[in-house]
């Protein structure tokens, strides 16, 4: 479905992943559901609808329809700062672990979505789901290269 703007119709989507600095597991409970509200907020202030997202313990996923006038790598630096910021406010006591305003990483991924939309709200929403999977995989090495095989 296409949006339109004065002269425009325009249908952009973009897959956003990025990360908490040091990529530490700390998108836990009452952070995660202010961070959750922040960037609710903040999208609205800036006409981008969430389509999709999800928050594990180390990163973020989102599925966003950003208008053309926005640049990407603008609202990026937008919604990171913004929420840093917000973060930092209510959550002072985060500051000793990131230093300045730093929580989010330097960076984050992006790719525009096409029509594969569907694939990628489904690989959001089943995300969490994949990694407790793996988490419950025995990770035991089999080969120890001092003594041989392990039994």
């Amino acid at each position: 479905m296409a949006n339109s703007l004065a002269h425009t119709k325009w249908n952009c989507k973009y897959h956003i992943v990025f990360i908490p600095k040091y990529r530490r597991k700390i998108i836990y409970h009452k952070l995660r559901e202010d961070i959750q509200g922040y960037i609710k907020d903040l999208c609205k202030w800036k006409g981008v609808e969430i389509i999709e997202g999800h928050m594990m313990p180390d990163h973020v996923h989102l599925l966003l329809s950003i208008p053309p006038k926005q640049n990407i790598s603008s609202f990026m630096g937008y919604l990171k700062g913004k929420s840093a910021m917000m973060i930092f406010q209510k959550h002072g006591n985060l500051r000793n672990k990131f230093g300045n305003s730093n929580f989010w990483a330097t960076g984050y991924y992006v790719s525009t979505v096409g029509l594969n939309e569907a694939t990628i709200r489904k690989y959001i929403r089943e995300q969490e789901k994949e990694d407790v999977l793996e988490d419950k995989l025995t990770k035991r090495e089999y080969y120890n290269p001092f003594k041989g095989l392990l039994k």
